[in-house]
């Protein structure tokens, strides 16, 4: 019997439209000969669909049109699995649109990637492919992560954080904080976005202050960290979890200016992005000594553990070419088209690398379901709500 995969991507993200890119990519390089994928686009209102028209990317050129003639569903626990039910519900005959058995986020950005969606899905106990619900939180704050990483002596940049409240009480204040740590040019992003959005790059006070009121239309808290001036961008994705992992290729991604932008990644080589991450520019293989390659990938691996990842996530890597020091710049727990293209180059098929992923999320199902979550009690028996004391007498 095949197993049902339910393919989540969208979201209310403003990488919504990278993660329809992705999210399709892997609908359509599942091996159907074991698997039966079943295609599940979240709106940007959070809203679930499903049906064959979801399923083409065509379709997303006019999404209110696809929306109409798809299936809105609902998710319901069942046994053996969680069904999507008809919304609203039929009142004759049989509202099940689909039955899955493995949930598989393929979804970038805020109130998705970061534990938000893995939250959600973890509470019909099914299966989730990639990063549990802590590993996508810690992930996605990139000054958690530099915190959980420089604790374990993995090298990243010292940062500072700003709140837009904090920002807006007091200018002054702000650029002290930044300039009292950190010497520019100092690089600005938001402290829980990928895909390179909101991010600049400030050489002074002026550009600081315009960096940063743009990075807090994406969000609410940023990060401010060093720029390295004389930098090399290196990637590496890893497979695996805990017990067991493996590193990718490497790649150098190009950029067009000084840090690799939204556009470099996902229009400039695609023509339109249609194709997301693949045609993105890069050096793949990246051109680096066996050394430095050796030292990328060991530290992709231990990256990746420390951080308690599962499933494939990808590493950026910056080298300080003046020092050749490597640091740990992000690490993406979902990578756009999960960065299958690093695979590919050491000879893993695409339908190889979702094989492994699935078996991974079967793996720590069967280890969660040999822990104990509840246990026999009569506490209710005698519980009385009457009184200051309430149960607790």
């Amino acid at each position: 019997m095949k197993i049902r995969v339910g393919v989540f991507f969208g979201g209310r993200s403003v990488e919504h439209e990278v993660s329809v890119i992705s999210g399709l990519q892997a609908y359509n390089a599942f091996d159907r000969e074991k698997y039966e994928p079943v295609p599940i686009y979240i709106t940007k209102e959070n809203e679930l669909y499903t049906g064959e028209l979801i399923a083409d990317i065509a379709n997303y050129k006019n999404i209110p049109e696809l929306l109409k003639k798809s299936t809105r569903v609902f998710m319901m626990c069942e046994q053996n699995g969680v069904k999507l039910i008809q919304y609203p519900e039929k009142k004759f005959g049989n509202s099940e649109a689909a039955q899955i058995d493995v949930a598989f986020p393929v979804v970038h950005g805020a109130n998705v990637e970061d534990g938000s969606l893995q939250g959600f899905l973890r509470h019909y106990n099914i299966p989730i492919a990639g990063c549990d619900v802590t590993a996508s939180a810690v992930t996605m704050d990139k000054y958690v992560m530099k915190t959980v990483l420089k604790d374990n002596g993995i090298p990243v940049l010292d940062c500072v954080t700003l709140y837009g409240k904090e920002y807006q009480g007091g200018e002054e204040c702000a650029f002290a904080k930044v300039e009292e740590k950190i010497s520019y040019p100092v690089i600005v992003k938001p402290v829980n976005l990928g895909s390179s959005v909101g991010i600049k790059v400030a050489k002074n006070r002026e550009e600081l202050r315009e960096a940063l009121e743009y990075a807090f239309t994406f969000g609410p808290k940023v990060l401010v960290e060093r720029a390295i001036v004389n930098l090399r961008e290196i990637n590496c994705a890893v497979l695996g979890d805990y017990e067991e992992a493996f590193p990718s290729e490497c790649e150098e991604p190009i950029s067009s200016d000084e840090i690799l932008s939204y556009e470099d990644k996902y229009v400039a080589g695609g023509k339109g992005g249609s194709e997301g991450m693949r045609t993105a520019r890069r050096e793949l293989p990246a051109k680096l000594p066996d050394e430095k390659r050796d030292e990328i990938r060991q530290m992709a691996v231990k990256t990746f553990q420390t951080l308690g990842c599962s499933g494939v996530s990808r590493i950026d890597f910056m080298i300080d070419k003046d020092t050749d020091q490597v640091y740990v710049n992000e690490i993406n727990p979902i990578p756009g088209s999960l960065a299958f293209y690093l695979w590919e180059a050491l000879g893993k098929p695409y339908a190889v690398l979702l094989d492994d992923m699935v078996k991974l999320a079967l793996k720590r199902q069967r280890e969660e379901q040999g822990m104990l979550t509840s246990f026999e009690s009569n506490i209710l028996r005698n519980a009385n709500l009457s009184g200051a004391k309430g149960i607790k007498k």
